[in-house]
């Protein structure tokens, strides 16, 4: 059995919000391609989502934080509170880019253990992707099938 120690628990925590922003980002990306049919959007989502792979770099190795990474015994992995319940997608965009933002936060705080450097720049990111979240909530408020 792996046994954690208080550092390897950062690196999970680091490990787990980068995957979750990524997956989100990849969500909104999706949806900027598909629903809106946004080219813009789309590539503007996915180089957000490359930019955040420019961070970890600063950060610990990926091998360490795929060391530490423990899955399945993940005690978060079966709380779903409301993962289970979309109305539309506007609901799972909101959902999603709710995920992006909250991980950036966390990724913030926690890499203020690692490198300061990286600390900054996911507080950037983070006020970056609040922008972001604006200019396309208002272009899926405008499809009607949406609302």
């Amino acid at each position: 059995m792996l046994k954690h120690s208080k550092d390897s628990g950062i690196d999970r925590i680091i490990d787990a919000n980068l995957n979750r922003a990524k997956e989100g980002l990849r969500v909104m990306e999706e949806i900027s391609r598909f629903i809106l049919e946004n080219r813009s959007l789309s590539a503007e989502l996915k180089k957000f989502r490359h930019r955040l792979d420019s961070i970890i770099k600063i950060l610990p190795s990926r091998s360490i934080l795929l060391v530490e990474r423990d899955s399945l015994k993940d005690i978060g992995k079966t709380i779903y509170m409301k993962e289970l319940r979309r109305e539309n997608c506007r609901d799972i965009f909101a959902a999603n880019m709710q995920r992006v933002k909250e991980s950036l936060r966390v990724l913030e705080e926690f890499s203020k253990l690692r490198d300061i450097k990286a600390a900054i720049r996911f507080k950037e990111a983070r006020y970056y992707i609040y922008e972001l979240e604006k200019k396309i909530d208002q272009r899926l408020s405008s499809l009607r099938y949406l609302r």
